[in-house]
């Protein structure tokens, strides 16, 4: 009896598969086994990870903080269900208030697939956080920007640390992962494991492709792996609702790379389609476009067809012929970028099941209007002016006060002498300002007006540029509106771009072609703060265009 009694608690319990398949139930946590050397806890109170074990070691907490989105949701309830088809998978759901939280285990995969369904903004979500013990991985002090060292002295918001003129922050991934289509996830390695946290396809995130933000941090207690689903630093975008993911935690053996069949822009989810997750789409019931090409590309860019509206966003590089496939119905803006410049804009609808087209499309270009002159590339970004000659570009995973960039405060740009390396790529009201461009003009030139184009892709504490030109002043431009928060400290010179033109009458110039004409150009703003948290603007190109 006895043993007929153990093989029916057997044959009920949820290890159906193998004896190493399956969850138990610690009264406090869900204990599930994936059969790949994973074994998880997820707390039955809020669904946080309360214990990640790879191989027998312990990859998660740190001084009694967990693994979980945003910094751990309140109590709510938590239910676990087991399915056999379409493979043997466990899903875990918990709900609290208008909040969907699921995480999903597969038989013999070494991964957590993390799920957020937020539907309104009654519940604070921005990310999904994974904190990793103390003393398991080492940084590399040159190489990982984004670990702050022991001991190194905070310098701006709690959060910027620097010592002999080196910087470190939380911000700073630039160096290593860059913007958010650069990387597909971000990690740690050691001889014995690769530890990653693979973002999600970032549809229902806010940024768009070009977007850099927080998505690693290290430091004395322990480094974290981040997937933000929104972020305010730099912010532009709308918060979008619905459902985020999967992003998932994947493990390795010996330091091995990830599986690339992880990443959002590889992955085949169908197998989520029967698991009734609240808020998934499958790709039955989503559609694509498909473009022919693109007309007046430039060499040496690269160019990115994207979509977006206020419920989702997606994005591909094209290099002629392009797709955007498993894309949400509805009507989007499509926008073509050289670099991060936006060249084209126009509506598509997509439908489901379907595939919408577009013919050629024939981009504008600032760049190909005559100039004057012409200072660096019309392309969103400000890749080649001062302090951003390098790739990776150093102001974004370094702050701009570090030791190993130029001094901002450099001196004043002569047309046709001065590289293009000598203009500052960042103006502060409180640190460079009211910086001077020298040139000249012939006499066909000096009778008519012209027009100075000054491309901003950032405006930090409504920071925006206004022009003199000798004698003559601007009428102080309004301001078009950017981000309300740190941006050019923290990693990041994208925002909004936006091109401030002025035209300059004839009467303002030196009557001579002989003689310098001086443009002087200041960062205003309504707003007041010191050094390099006072207004300021990242610079794209500025440009003269005879009238």
């Amino acid at each position: 009896m006895r043993c007929l009694a153990a093989l029916t608690t057997l044959l009920l319990a949820p290890t159906a598969v193998f004896a190493a398949w399956g969850y138990t139930d610690d009264g406090k946590n869900y204990v599930i086994d994936t059969n790949a050397n994973l074994v998880v806890k997820v707390s039955k109170s809020n669904a946080d990870l309360t214990s990640i074990k790879y191989r027998g070691i312990e990859y998660n907490g740190q001084n009694g903080k967990n693994s979980h989105v945003e910094s751990g949701l309140a109590p709510g309830t938590v239910t676990i269900k087991q399915y056999t088809s379409p493979a043997n998978i466990i899903k875990v759901t918990m709900k609290v208030g208008t909040l969907i939280h699921t995480l999903v285990f597969r038989y013999g995969n070494p991964n957590v697939y993390i799920f957020m369904n937020k539907r309104d903004t009654s519940i604070t979500v921005s990310r999904y956080i994974v904190r990793i013990p103390a003393n398991i991985f080492k940084n590399n002090v040159n190489e990982d920007t984004d670990w702050v060292p022991n001991g190194a002295p905070a310098i701006e918001s709690g959060d910027i640390n620097g010592v002999n003129g080196q910087t470190w922050s939380k911000h700073y991934s630039g160096k290593k992962y860059g913007r958010t289509m650069d990387y597909d996830y971000v990690g740690y390695t050691n001889n014995n494991v690769g530890m990653y946290l693979i973002r999600s396809n970032h549809e229902k995130a806010s940024g768009g492709p070009f977007f850099r933000s927080l998505i690693r941090r290290g430091g004395d207690g322990g480094p974290d792996l981040y997937d933000i689903y929104q972020y305010n630093m730099g912010h532009t975008d709308p918060m979008r609702l619905g459902l985020q993911g999967p992003s998932v935690l994947h493990f390795t053996d010996n330091g091995a790379a990830p599986n690339h069949n992880l990443f959002a822009r590889n992955a085949n989810w169908d197998w989520f389609d029967a698991l009734e997750i609240e808020g998934w789409v499958p790709a039955s019931r989503r559609g694509a476009v498909a473009g022919v090409g693109l007309a007046n590309m430039k060499s040496g860019f690269q160019y990115v067809v994207g979509l977006k509206n206020d419920q989702a966003q997606y994005w591909t590089i094209a290099t002629g012929a392009w797709r955007i496939g498993n894309a949400l119905p509805g009507t989007y803006t499509l926008t073509v970028y050289k670099g991060e410049l936006e060249v084209h804009t126009s509506t598509i609808t997509i439908a489901a099941g379907s595939t919408a087209t577009r013919n050629t499309i024939t981009l504008v270009d600032p760049n190909d209007t005559p100039a004057i002159w012409r200072i660096g590339d019309w392309d969103g970004t400000p890749r080649g002016l001062l302090n951003f000659q390098d790739t990776p570009m150093k102001p974004t995973y370094m702050h701009p006060s570090d030791s190993r960039l130029a001094n901002w405060k450099v001196g004043n740009f002569i047309i046709g002498t001065t590289p293009i390396s000598g203009f500052p790529a960042y103006i502060w009201k409180d640190v460079n300002n009211d910086y001077l461009v020298y040139f000249r003009l012939t006499d066909a030139q000096l009778a008519r007006p012209a027009k100075i184009r000054i491309g901003v892709t950032q405006g930090q504490a409504g920071g925006r540029p206004t022009v003199a030109v000798n004698a003559w002043v601007a009428k102080l431009p309004a301001d078009k509106g950017q981000g309300d928060t740190r941006s050019l400290t923290v990693g990041t010179y994208r925002g909004n771009n936006y091109v401030y033109e002025f035209e300059v009458p004839a009467s303002a110039w030196v009557a001579s072609a002989r003689e310098y004409q001086i443009l002087k150009i200041t960062v205003i703003s309504g707003k007041t703060a010191a050094g390099y948290l006072s207004p300021a603007v990242s610079f794209d190109a500025i440009d003269l265009i005879g009238l």
